[in-house]
């Protein structure tokens, strides 16, 4: 079973007198990239909250967000009375040394001071860590969920495009015995013109025409690209996380598609080649995804 790097996950908690959303979307990439938005309350939690995501989300890039609104007067800013009675005494002494009468205006310019309004940051409780916590964790296995729908998605596309790389490899021996006769018509060919009949040792030119032909086996690429199709379908059913080695598999199918396009020496199988590279890349494509 294979699982998408692409998630997205979201969950709400309440409290008397919060509103907290949690957000995670994850991304491909090629190692744990966990970046964290967290508000001042959570931050002492940060450690714990990695280690969450990290533990059921092994790899792809990750963006996690806690955000809340205020339901009640928590968090509103209270006038700091101890503050605005000082500058108000201050004010008034200084008023009275420049004599100027100007009482009525001293609230509004001391509610602008530094210091004059504050606001109670409260503590995080228990209860409500433990409400976020498991919203946190509801959030990671919706994105969990996620990356195992669109892993079906993609397996399916893969599976074909592995079927199809072996119809290919499967019709390459139809062409294979016209190959090898069309190469030996056209060394004979070639001796005739340049040297004539009547001077070619047909038991050396057998001997050279199979050191020849021996260059131009595929045989063996044949087999090798069978097994690691069969390998990479093994891989596909093996608990996640396996991207990383299927990805290695794809790049050893496509050294003996290329092998076999080298050797080939027929338009006929080149043709097949072409159409199997072009499966391969789709191949490529998804695995990048793979977790």
């Amino acid at each position: 079973m294979i699982k998408s790097m692409t998630g997205f996950g979201k969950a709400i908690a309440e409290t008397p007198q919060k509103k907290i959303t949690i957000e995670i979307k994850s991304l491909n990439s090629r190692q744990l990239d966990l970046n964290t938005k967290l508000p001042w309350l959570y931050r002492e939690k940060e450690p714990e909250i990695r280690n969450l995501v990290s533990q059921k989300l092994d790899r792809g890039k990750i963006e996690m967000a806690i955000y809340f609104d205020i339901l009640g007067d928590e968090g509103v800013p209270v006038i700091n009375k101890v503050i605005v009675k000082n500058y108000y005494k201050q004010l008034r002494e200084i008023s009275s040394e420049l004599d100027i009468e100007a009482e009525e205006q001293y609230l509004p310019a001391i509610l602008r001071l530094p210091e004059a309004m504050k606001t109670e940051r409260p503590e995080l409780t228990e209860n409500e860590w433990k409400l976020v916590k498991d919203k946190i964790t509801e959030s990671i296995n919706t994105v969990d969920f996620y990356r195992i729908e669109e892993g079906k998605s993609i397996e399916r596309d893969i599976r074909s495009c592995l079927a199809k790389i072996s119809e290919s490899l499967e019709k390459i021996e139809d062409f294979e015995p016209e190959r090898i006769t069309r190469v030996r018509e056209r060394l004979v060919s070639i001796l005739t013109e340049n040297a004539g009949t009547e001077n070619i040792d047909k038991n050396r030119f057998e001997q050279e025409l199979i050191f020849y032909l021996e260059k131009f086996d595929i045989n063996e690429e044949k087999v090798r690209l069978r097994k690691h199709c069969e390998y990479f379908i093994q891989t596909l059913d093996i608990d996640a996380p396996n991207g990383r080695k299927l990805n290695f598999i794809a790049q050893e199918i496509g050294r003996e598609i290329n092998t076999i396009g080298s050797k080939a020496n027929d338009a006929s199988i080149q043709k097949l080649v072409v159409m199997m590279k072009d499966e391969l890349e789709k191949i490529k494509e998804q695995t990048g995804n793979i977790l």
